[in-house]
């Protein structure tokens, strides 16, 4: 038995879009989907998602949820002595039992997870893109968040979604302060943000009051450097913006993490839009650069781009080449983290000490037969496959069977034409 009234325990609004990094984090909604909404090459919030605001009520009331439904949690004895995996098993049971006192009390409680609404002639590509993101969030879905937050050891969060810059220091610095006051264990905080927002909107004292009420850092897609790349992609911000949104978050006290998405440029652009990145990060000095190849999704206005001739996509060794051009031209000291699926090679350290190192890593690529190099692909893209979902769906496994064996998977006989093939289906249902 628990003192804790289960059915008035309602769900949580979770933040589905976040870095990479913030995988494991507690995640709250201070605004819903993103206001922008144009830039050709993103799928996220192309399918109908409508941005808005929420209310400071609405924020603190989630916050109380989670704290309830972690309560509720350590009541039941889930995390003593310690959260172990086991703990998972435990939750649909947890949920049920929240549904029974629900039902008995006449509440009406969201319990399963709500399917995206896409219509019929949705590429199967971008179905699979959706099925992994939901507005609504279910009783099991919040305890699980939870549950992985405390797994990974409680102490970051993340607030989303898109631009959380463009809330008032106020709002934020209530929404912090009632944060920690719940779950006092969180270290560090963090938002995406566009860098045309701190640049233009958001004053010096603005960003140094986040600061002083407890954000630590801001992630910003700055994708390139080439205003003729950024203006194509409809970004909505210049190369200068990126640099003085940058420096500005610097000054008010905030880290600041970009990510650069290399062949976002095309084979037209694939030179300057490398050499200008270079030049934006060398100038900016952010404390993160995070890669994240382009990968060009179905029914965004890129893929109608790509159609209609008006971009060529570059093929993996070009976009190789343009990290090589970027790495070698960049000077400042920032941290380079190849933390995304889309991403073909591994590149995690410092720069400009391991500069060394990265290169020997892109040539070692480079100097590969096209056929290895095929074979790398493959390798790579299907680890991050697994790396992201623990196992291949059913038509995946299809493809796969005949080159199935004992000790493995083995692509040496596979034909090069149908191994790109297997290559870009598993590409294209990474998440970047």
């Amino acid at each position: 038995m628990t003192g804790t009234d289960l059915s008035a325990l309602e769900p949580f609004e979770i933040c589905t879009i976040r870095p990479p990094t913030e995988n494991a984090s507690l995640t709250f909604r201070l605004t819903r989907n993103c206001y922008w909404n144009k830039c050709r090459f993103c799928p996220v919030y192309k399918m109908g998602a409508v941005f808005s605001r929420r209310s400071l009520d609405e924020v603190l009331r989630d916050i109380a949820r989670a704290k309830a439904l972690d309560d509720l949690m350590r009541e039941q004895g889930i995390g003593s002595p310690k959260y172990t995996q086991s703990d998972y098993s435990k939750l649909p049971g947890l949920a049920d039992e929240i549904l029974q006192a629900a039902k008995k009390a006449g509440h009406d409680v969201q319990t399963r997870r709500a399917a995206a609404e896409l219509s019929a002639d949705v590429d199967p590509r971008l179905a699979w893109f959706f099925s992994w993101f939901n507005d609504q969030t279910s009783l099991q879905d919040s305890l699980t968040h939870v549950l992985t937050w405390r797994l990974a050891g409680g102490e970051t969060c993340f607030l989303g979604d898109a631009d959380g810059l463009i809330l008032k220091p106020e709002f934020l610095a209530t929404v912090l302060n009632e944060i920690k006051s719940r779950f006092p264990s969180i270290k560090r905080f963090t938002v995406y943000g566009r860098t045309r927002t701190a640049a233009r909107q958001r004053s010096l004292a603005d960003l140094r009051a986040m600061a002083a009420a407890g954000l630590n850092r801001v992630h910003f897609g700055v994708e390139s450097g080439s205003d003729r790349v950024l203006a194509f992609m409809n970004k909505g911000e210049s190369s200068a913006e990126h640099v003085e949104g940058c420096l500005k978050i610097k000054e008010a006290g905030l880290s600041c993490s970009v990510y650069i998405m290399p062949g976002l440029g095309g084979t037209g652009l694939s030179e300057e839009h490398a050499t200008e990145t270079a030049r934006v990060i060398n100038a900016a000095a952010p404390d993160f650069v995070r890669l994240r190849t382009l990968e060009i999704f179905p029914q965004t206005p890129l893929e109608k781009a790509l159609k209609d001739g008006e971009f060529e996509e570059c093929p993996e060794e070009q976009i190789i080449r343009e990290l090589r051009i970027m790495i070698s031209g960049i000077h400042v000291k920032t941290e380079l983290l190849s933390d995304s699926a889309s991403n073909l090679l591994d590149l995690y350290g410092k720069l400009p000490e391991d500069r060394g190192r990265f290169l020997k890593i892109i040539d070692d690529y480079l100097a590969l037969s096209d056929r290895n190099k095929r074979i790398f692909s493959f390798n790579a893209r299907l680890q991050s496959f697994l790396g992201q979902y623990g196992g291949l769906p059913e038509d995946l496994y299809e493809t796969l069977s005949p080159y199935l064996r004992e000790e493995g998977i083995n692509m040496r006989s596979c034909p090069d034409d149908i191994l790109e093939n297997i290559i870009r289906a598993i590409r294209s249902r990474l998440m970047p």
